[in-house]
């Protein structure tokens, strides 16, 4: 049975695992631009998925003028399809302070399936972020 582990960051070497698994699967892989991944680090909770022990994804929340976004979910393409993505929704979530009553994320339109199954509903029209079309989506509380 293979082991998943979802935690918050706590030191400068779990970041920069944090950042490897970003730069992978956004800047390489879904060649998003380098400068638009790299915004509001400071201002962000993030965490580090396992599998087995091993780096597998990335995530993260802050807190905006609107509200709590969820973001940056990232698994690594070896260790997709493991439920790994579903932990880290459920693990944020847990996460949010008790008075974070308006929850949401921009996915991208692959990945909505996923966010729905946690409960988040899509509003709004398909927008493009950086060369990916993505919906806004809402927890339904």
């Amino acid at each position: 049975m293979d082991k998943i582990e979802v935690l918050k960051v706590s030191s400068e070497e779990e970041l920069k695992k944090v950042y490897q698994i970003r730069t992978t699967v956004f800047v390489e892989e879904q060649n998003c631009p380098p400068e638009l991944e790299w915004e509001n680090e400071d201002v962000s909770t993030h965490f580090l998925a396992k599998l087995n022990d091993q780096p597998a994804g990335a995530c993260r929340w802050r807190e905006t003028e609107k509200g709590f976004k969820l973001e940056r979910f990232a698994v690594l393409p070896q260790f997709r399809g493991k439920g790994i993505a579903s932990k880290m929704i459920a693990t944020l979530l847990a996460d949010l302070p008790q008075n974070a009553d308006y929850v949401y994320l921009h996915a991208q339109v692959t990945a909505m399936p996923l966010y729905q199954l946690a409960n988040f509903k899509a509003v709004g029209h398909m927008f493009e972020e950086a060369g990916i079309q993505h919906y806004k989506m809402v927890l339904d509380n």
